[in-house]
């Protein structure tokens, strides 16, 4: 005879017998602290930063026409870029084909600003008079040429997906600040004006191997800010609290036979989006916000799903204790037309940004708060297609580009970084996307060497084997 049998029964005597107490401690845990029942290891040492806003720019802007101002390009108009300049770097197959590098200078005029004199492009007024609270990289650089593997590694630290999203780590390593809301949210905004979107996959706020409750779940516009998430027709709340009870319970019976990890990530999930049926709705209902708040934000602000109207969730949800806000603007994408396309991308962001940084400050939110704005590589000084004094195009370009921060142990009013006369190589303070997202994990009070997750027989992190501070612009 088999004892097969016998012996599951003796595992599901212990498992019931055990696993009450278990239960009854960690709903404790986290009615006493919520943030202890998801973190993997809590912060390393006293964190500056309590939260991430990440302000992301998808589809690469042009630091030549925003951030890096080169005024002796004006004389190198239509001229070829040097073959020194260039040197052996690759092209993108968009213009590996041109028989002529011609040098496009900025058709926007630059000033200085602030009592730091940061330089800034006449298409970021709103963004300007901030200028002594952000702190300009523009020595930025990257390996990947094109968007998605770009864009994959500023998220995860690899060009191949896979990967755990930044949030998702800061989730892991930190844990949760309000357990009726995920501790990493995406939000992508539409452009207001017609634009060249590239696509965004769900891996770039996904959780990679981490255990699934840190992936980021997405917020829409629309009613449904969660798809699925409220109850069917017919179904209500108590009816709905009962089959979650009833099929936790078939659950843990499962997990008893198999001691599965995936079975309690899926309890996890369950309850969690029970939990957010009620915080949820309340989180997107903005309709109690003053009207100077929208005045403020400006005329896009009360579009559902514009950058306008994201920033101003993006607030919501800093308030309500969400960890990482990761928020997509598309449409930076400009090979051709750019004069045209980068004034509609900055009438977009250049307003609402500002007025999140001023809330925030308004709020005593900054100083805790880590606001990061850019994307996932630059653009070529030299045109993409026709140039003229006043049309051009700018094709991809991961040897330097600008970004800039904000916030929780930022040091304001500080440029870091230089390149050369044509914005084509960094000379001075090189930063990698693992340096900055080391300092990041730094500012949220984690050892970017020490944040690691064993999986598949290696210890994996958010750097790879990469990654040094930056110390210099840190406060």
């Amino acid at each position: 005879m088999s004892l097969e049998p016998f012996q599951q029964q003796i595992a599901r005597r212990h498992f019931l017998k055990h696993s009450g107490s278990g239960i009854g401690a960690a709903a404790l845990a986290t009615l006493l602290d919520p943030s202890t029942l998801a973190a993997a290891t809590g912060p390393h040492f006293a964190p500056q930063a309590k939260r991430v806003i990440w302000l992301t720019q998808a589809g690469a802007p042009s630091q030549l026409d925003l951030f890096d101002h080169k005024p002796g390009l004006v004389e190198q108009f239509d001229k070829d870029l040097p073959p020194s300049v260039r040197g052996d770097q690759r092209l993108t197959g968009m213009t590996s084909g041109q028989t002529r590098f011609p040098v496009a200078p900025s058709a926007f005029r630059f000033q200085q600003h602030g009592q730091s004199g940061m330089w800034l492009s006449e298409l970021l007024p709103h963004t300007a008079k901030l200028a002594d609270d952000i702190c300009l990289i523009r020595s930025l650089h990257t390996e990947a040429i094109n968007h998605d593997p770009a864009m994959t590694l500023l998220q995860t630290g690899h060009q191949i997906g896979g990967r755990p999203a930044f949030g998702a780590w800061a989730s892991y390593g930190l844990g949760t600040e309000n357990r009726d809301l995920p501790t990493f949210v995406a939000l992508i905004s539409r452009p207001s004006g017609p634009t060249n979107a590239q696509p965004l996959h769900e891996r770039m706020w996904g959780a990679g191997f981490l255990p699934s409750r840190h992936q980021g779940v997405r917020l829409s516009s629309g009613p449904d800010p969660v798809l699925y998430l409220s109850n069917p027709e017919g179904i209500t709340d108590r009816r709905r609290r009962a089959m979650l009870d009833d099929l936790s319970k078939l659950n843990q019976i499962r997990f008893a036979e198999t001691q599965d990890p995936a079975i309690t990530a899926r309890i996890d999930q369950y309850e969690m989006a029970y939990r957010m049926q009620a915080a949820v709705p309340e989180l997107a209902d903005m309709s109690q916000e003053p009207a100077q708040v929208f005045e403020n934000y400006g005329p896009e602000s009360q579009k559902p799903g514009s950058y306008a109207a994201n920033c101003i969730l993006a607030r919501r949800l800093a308030e309500r204790g969400v960890r990482f806000i990761q928020l997509y603007h598309r449409g930076w994408d400009q090979h051709n037309h750019l004069p045209q396309g980068i004034r509609s991308q900055c009438y977009d962001i250049d307003q609402p940004t500002a007025a999140l940084l001023t809330e925030l400050k308004q709020r005593d939110m900054l100083k805790d708060t880590l606001v990061i704005w850019g994307g996932e590589f630059g653009r070529t000084v030299y045109s993409q297609g026709a140039l003229t004094h006043d049309d051009y195009g700018r094709d991809h370009h991961p040897r330097c580009f600008s970004i800039w921060l904000a916030g929780a142990g930022i040091r304001g009013g500080y440029t870091h970084g230089e390149t050369d006369d044509f914005s084509y190589n960094v000379v001075k303070d090189p930063v990698h996307i693992h340096d900055l997202n080391a300092t990041a994990l730094h500012l949220l009070g984690l050892d970017h060497t020490r944040l690691t997750y064993r999986f598949q027989g290696r210890d994996y992190r958010l750097t790879d084997v990469h990654g040094e501070l930056i110390r210099s612009i840190l406060s």
